[in-house]
C-alpha cells in the first residue's frame, strides 16, 4: 500500500506509526516546558512532576497503540505548499520551486534555499516512483484534511492520477475529522495530519473510503479550474477549495497586532495567529503579510534580527497612521 501525505510532519509521524506500540515500552528522554501565567519561574518539583506526567502519558500511548504495519519506503510526503503561489504548472516546476524558495527565505543563512533544493529533488523522484508503482497495479491511500495545503494536495494528486489514468478501487482516501471528543469528553480539533500522534493513526483507518472515478475526475476538473484562476492563495471555505486574494488572513493578523502595545515582538504575534485561529497556514506567510504592512507604513521595525534567527525575530512598532488600530482598540 502506497501512503500519500502532504506535509513533512505527517510523513514523519506516519512512518513512526507503522511500528508504534510493537514490543515492550522502552521509555526514553522526554523534555517538558512549564510556565506560569504571571511569568514566575516554576519550581524544580513542578518541572519534575510535569516530566513524570509526560512519561506516563507516553507509556500509556505506546501500550494502547495499534501498529499500522507496512514499510516506511511506502510513505511519500509531497510538501508542496500548494495553497500559496503560482499553480499553473501541470508538474512541479520552476514556478513551484520559486514559491517555496520565497516562503523559506524567512530563515537565516540561506538555509531555506538549501532545504528547497533537497525537497524539490526528492519530490520529483518520489512522484516518478509513485507513478511507476501505480502503473503496475499497486494500491494507494491518500490522507487529507480541510487544512488548505492538504486539501490542495488531494485535488492536485487526483489530477496526477487522472493524467496517469489510474482509476478504480485501487485508490482510497482518509479525511481527518474536523473535531473529535477525547477520553475526557473534551472537544479536540487538529488542523492537519501533522498534528496526529503516531499512536493515533490506527483510529482513522475506519474512515477510509474508496475513490470512485467520478470523484477523481471531479477533483481533477476543479484543480484545473483553480490553475486557470491561479490566485495568490487557495483556502477551504465550507469544505470547498476556493481561490483567494493575498489579503485573506490580514484581519486576523491586524487583530492580534491591535492587542499589543506600541512596540511588540513580531514572532509572538505570528505564533498567536497560527495557534489561536487554526487557519492552517505557516509562519512564513504571516511574516510576509506583516512585511507588506511595514512597506505600507503601518508598522516599523525598531530592532535588528540576529544572523542565526528567522527574519521575524524582531521588535516592531505601530505607526500612528495605521487606521486598523482605531477599529480594534
Amino acid at each position: 500500500m502506497i501512503e500519500i501525505v502532504f506535509s513533512d510532519s505527517a510523513c514523519g509521524s506516519l512512518k513512526v506509526a507503522q511500528h508504534y506500540g510493537e514490543g515492550k515500552y522502552q521509555g526514553g528522554c522526554i523534555g517538558v516546558i512549564v510556565s506560569h501565567a504571571d511569568g514566575s519561574k516554576p519550581t524544580k518539583e513542578e518541572v519534575e512532576a510535569a516530566r513524570q506526567e509526560a512519561k506516563e502519558k507516553a507509556r500509556l500511548a505506546w501500550e494502547s497503540a495499534v501498529p499500522l504495519g507496512g514499510n516506511t519506503a511506502d510513505i511519500y510526503g509531497f510538501n508542496l505548499v500548494l495553497s500559496v503561489g503560482d499553480i499553473s504548472e501541470n508538474q512541479p516546476g520552476i514556478k513551484r520551486k520559486q514559491t517555496l524558495e520565497h516562503l523559506y527565505s524567512v530563515f537565516p543563512n540561506d538555509e531555506g534555499h538549501q532545504v528547497v533544493q533537497e525537497m524539490f529533488k526528492r519530490v520529483k523522484e518520489d512522484l516518478k516512483t509513485v507513478q511507476e508503482r501505480a502503473a503496475v497495479g499497486e494500491s494507494l491511500r491518500i490522507w487529507y484534511s480541510n487544512q488548505p495545503d492538504e486539501m490542495c494536495g488531494l485535488y492536485w494528486f487526483m489530477e496526477q492520477l487522472n493524467q496517469w489514468k489510474v482509476h478504480g478501487k485501487r485508490v482510497s482516501i482518509v479525511k481527518l475529522p474536523e473535531w473529535e471528543a477525547d477520553e475526557k469528553g473534551n472537544i479536540v480539533q487538529k488542523s492537519g495530519w501533522g498534528e496526529v500522534a503516531p499512536g493515533e493513526w490506527h483510529r482513522y483507518l475506519a474512515l477510509q473510503k474508496p475513490v470512485l472515478p467520478v470523484f477523481e475526475q471531479s477533483c481533477a476538473s476543479h484543480w484545473q479550474e483553480l490553475q486557470r484562476e491561479n490566485a495568490p492563495l487557495r483556502a477551504t471555505l465550507n469544505g470547498q477549495l476556493i481561490s483567494a486574494p493575498e489579503t485573506l488572513y490580514d484581519d486576523f493578523i491586524l487583530r492580534e497586532i491591535a492587542a499589543e502595545g506600541e512596540e511588540f515582538q513580531e514572532a509572538k504575534v505570528i505564533g498567536r495567529v497560527i495557534g489561536k485561529y487554526q487557519l492552517g497556514i505557516g509562519d512564513p506567510w504571516v511574516a510576509f503579510r506583516i512585511e507588506e504592512m511595514i512597506r505600507e507604513g503601518k508598522l516599523e521595525a525598531v530592532s535588528a534580527v540576529a544572523e542565526d534567527m528567522p527574519v521575524y525575530h524582531r521588535v516592531l512598532k505601530k505607526c500612528p497612521c495605521n487606521p486598523r488600530q482605531k477599529i480594534y482598540n
